[in-house]
């Protein structure tokens, strides 16, 4: 899991995907829970190698723990 700070809103990385159908569904239980979140580079991940560009679940800092209790993390 990466949670490096971005200069994009005050978001997040949540965790980064190397498929973006994953992505997409952990985006989709978040959104469903009314926390906010954003997905940085699906397109450059379907495009190239497995693993070169992964797509980052993004979140707003003060969701991160919610998130992480919602899609099963520690």
């Amino acid at each position: 899991m990466d949670t490096t700070s971005t200069h994009s809103e005050g978001l997040v990385a949540l965790q980064a995907f190397d498929n973006p159908t994953q992505a997409e569904i952990a985006k989709s239980i978040l959104d469903c829970a009314g926390i906010f979140c954003v997905l940085h580079g699906e397109y450059l991940s379907s495009i190239y190698a497995i693993g070169a560009f992964p797509t980052r679940l993004m979140v707003r800092c003060e969701d991160i723990d919610e998130a992480r209790r919602l899609l099963g993390e520690r």
